[in-house]
């Protein structure tokens, strides 16, 4: 498997030369192959999110680099990187356009990269098609395309979401906390539709999640950030021997911002 993703020394200050000055980042470097899933916890103001946004291009990095399969992506803008990045927030209000339907949130994400020729609309192919990758979510989601986004609930909106960001086909899928702000029996679904989208050989995946037991469970590699760096990376048997308890032993979790 080839280097998918190579992060290069990044630093990202804010309010550089103010009283409230704050490293976000600290020469981070990560590299990730293809096929890689990686998740990625820490306590608050470690560092996760603000990692996320600068290889998404929310936040341009003050030093270092960043390198997509080889295209060095360090300087472009959000909406240039969005062709090879799928992403799904925290909030299951975005990530789609509440009041159009299933079906037109659908089209939307699944002609981002393409070209739509002549034909406006949506064609009855679409509809089969949409019809068929939906019933994989198994959520009954396509019998109700014509129904709109904002008529579901928070799983079956962040599960939509997630079948969005995929369904571009892109190299690097970003997750940032995208289970935290549902109930558990919606999260484990959707952890579980996370799982199967990650096995795509050639996509990378990276999962911010707050639940340390999440974060052993799945991928294949766990990273914890600290004070902007990245303290830990494991994988392999180091991992599958890895316990909640022993991390936070080893590296002085705050309990009270993890989950269990």
């Amino acid at each position: 498997m080839k280097n998918l993703l190579e992060i290069k020394e990044i630093t990202k200050v804010f309010g550089e030369g103010t009283v409230n000055e704050k490293v976000a980042l600290n020469s981070v470097s990560l590299t990730l192959r293809e096929g890689d899933f990686v998740t990625v916890i820490g306590n608050n103001g470690a560092g996760k999110s603000t990692l996320l946004n600068c290889i998404a291009g929310v936040h341009n990095v003050d030093k270092g680099s960043i390198v997509l399969d080889g295209k060095d992506i360090t300087r472009l803008s959000e909406h240039k990187r969005a062709r090879w990045m799928g992403r799904v927030f925290q909030d299951p209000l975005k990530g789609t356009a509440f009041d159009m339907t299933i079906e037109e949130n659908l089209a939307i994400a699944y002609y981002k990269n393409k070209s739509r020729g002549l034909s406006p609309g949506i064609t009855s192919k679409d509809r089969e098609l949409f019809r068929e990758k939906l019933s994989m979510l198994e959520m009954g989601l396509e019998d109700k395309m014509t129904q709109k986004v904002k008529l579901l609930s928070g799983g079956q909106r962040q599960a939509l979401t997630l079948f969005m960001a995929a369904i571009t086909g892109p190299e690097l899928l970003l997750l940032d906390e995208h289970t935290a702000a549902l109930d558990p029996a919606a999260a484990s679904k959707v952890l579980s539709l996370t799982d199967r989208f990650a096995e795509d050989p050639k996509l990378c995946t990276l999962m911010i999640t707050h639940n340390m037991k999440d974060a052993l469970k799945h991928g294949n590699r766990t990273i914890l950030m600290k004070d902007g760096q990245i303290m830990m990376d494991i994988s392999g048997e180091e991992r599958r021997q890895m316990t909640v308890e022993k991390l936070i032993e080893k590296f002085s979790i705050d309990n009270d911002r993890m989950l269990l």
